[in-house]
């Protein structure tokens, strides 16, 4: 789960700031461009960092990874891709079984949007919002032993290096 988590976040931040070229005119995934870009965050020696690609050809894709003591712990791959039936946000989380999640409420003024997987067992929402201050607020959601369970991850947008 953990790692689902990291993967979320990486995802959510790399979003972030995506650039107005390459973008499909009209494209389900024009409300999600905010999210291109690199993300990070740090807390208590644990450095977390997500990189979005801009949408194009009715796709972004995103990687994250997860550090502890100069470790990987943790990564994800990540893919949000326009479908004829609707958007969906598909986790590829390392070790784990890869997840999809339908966007349910389409980030149409670019700042936030929400996937759900109610078949899934956690989470079984994920939220990514971009907030006033230009960071990205992710947000997972479900149920963990009949007990609601929500986890939240901020990150700062951040240059991408090479």
């Amino acid at each position: 789960m953990r790692r689902f988590v990291a993967f979320v976040c990486a995802g959510v931040a790399a979003v972030a700031f995506a650039p107005a070229a390459g973008r499909q005119a009209g494209s389900p995934l024009d409300g999600l461009a905010w999210m291109a870009g690199c993300w990070r965050s740090e807390r208590g020696g644990v450095v977390s960092e997500e990189q979005w690609m801009a949408p194009a050809g009715g796709a972004m894709f995103g990687t994250s990874r997860t550090v502890r003591g100069g470790r990987l712990v943790e990564f994800e791959f990540l893919e949000i891709r326009a479908r004829e039936d609707g958007v969906d946000y598909v986790a590829h989380p390392s070790g784990q079984a890869t997840t999809a999640f339908r966007l349910t409420a389409p980030a149409t003024d670019g700042k936030d949007a929400v996937f759900e997987n109610p078949e899934h067992d956690f989470p079984r929402r994920v939220v990514y919002r971009h907030e006033p201050d230009g960071s990205m607020h992710a947000r997972i959601e479900g149920e963990r032993n009949g007990q609601l369970r929500v986890i939240d991850f901020s990150k700062a947008r951040v240059e991408c290096s090479s």
